[in-house]
């Protein structure tokens, strides 16, 4: 197993559970509600944990109430968050989240008060035992360093990039990068609408996956791309860090030296068992 860290955020999860999303100046009653630490990267580290990875997480932690939630729940999972940078001002983010009983669906309203990890903290980071290095695509002028820096001076350790969102400038971190995990969102923000399309659309030489939900997802390596089909649970409980949940899988089996086939499968089941229950904990195949 690998020792694996990864570069990202950690946030205060609110979840409200509702027996279906409400219209706008509608006012509905919550069926139940939970307050969770949350965040892409530190969502991936939870369930690379339960795969048997060794994990790490830095990022930037605030000194403050409740930022008991993120570490007690890392400490948990056996999460190192001593390579985090420590501050004593702002407020952790905070994501209001709705989830709706009747489609699974989560719509998020995202709240921050917290400065992005920079670079010169990270640069004196030890990296020296780890095998494998995950990023969040976000803070772009910042990780273009970071990833750079690593390429310089840990050329053989191997990183991945999560590209969620559509952010300015977030192209150039593509040739940086050996694992390229690309969403649905994005592909269809630069005017896509099949992952198959999206991939062939990139030269770029790196290995790249792109998910594409009830439809399955994609594997590039070269020119070479392959499919795999999704594999929805019995009854949809929680999509909620499903994509996080499908980059683990990505990273595990990388990182185990499955075949890209194996891991695209596993990754794709990994997220449809995901979305067969409510969070993240105990989350392994049957």
């Amino acid at each position: 197993m690998a020792n694996i860290l990864a570069v990202g955020i950690a946030t205060i999860d609110i979840i409200n559970r509702v027996s279906r999303y409400p219209k706008e100046d509608d006012e509905v009653r919550a069926v139940s509600q939970t307050i969770r630490r949350g965040g892409n990267a530190t969502n991936t580290l939870v369930v690379l944990s339960q795969l048997g990875h060794q994990c790490a997480w830095s990022g930037v932690l605030i000194d403050e109430t409740d930022a008991a939630i993120v570490k007690n729940e890392l400490a948990e999972h056996q999460i190192d968050f001593n390579y985090c940078k420590v501050i004593s001002r702002g407020k952790l983010p905070t994501s209001y989240i709705n989830v709706s009983e009747s489609t699974g669906s989560r719509t998020i309203v995202h709240y921050r008060d917290c400065p992005e990890l920079d670079f010169a903290f990270f640069s004196q980071l030890n990296l020296n035992t780890f095998d494998w290095v995950h990023f969040e695509g976000r803070n772009v002028a910042e990780l273009k360093q970071m990833l750079s820096w690593l390429k310089t001076h840990s050329p053989h350790l191997p990183c991945s990039l999560e590209i969620e969102k559509p952010r300015e400038g977030i192209e150039q971190l593509f040739s940086l990068a050996d694992v390229l995990l690309f969403s649905k969102p994005y592909a269809i923000s630069q005017g896509f609408s099949s992952a198959q399309c999206f991939l062939q659309s990139l030269t770029k030489e790196n290995i790249m996956t792109c998910s594409w939900g009830e439809a399955g997802a994609w594997l590039k390596t070269n020119d070479k791309i392959i499919h795999c089909p999704a594999f929805p649970p019995p009854q949809v409980v929680d999509t909620l860090a499903a994509g996080d949940t499908f980059n683990a899988g990505i990273i595990s089996g990388l990182a185990k030296q499955l075949s890209h086939q194996e891991t695209l499968e596993y990754a794709c089941r990994l997220a449809g068992h995901k979305c067969g229950q409510d969070g993240l904990t105990n989350l392994t195949i049957p």
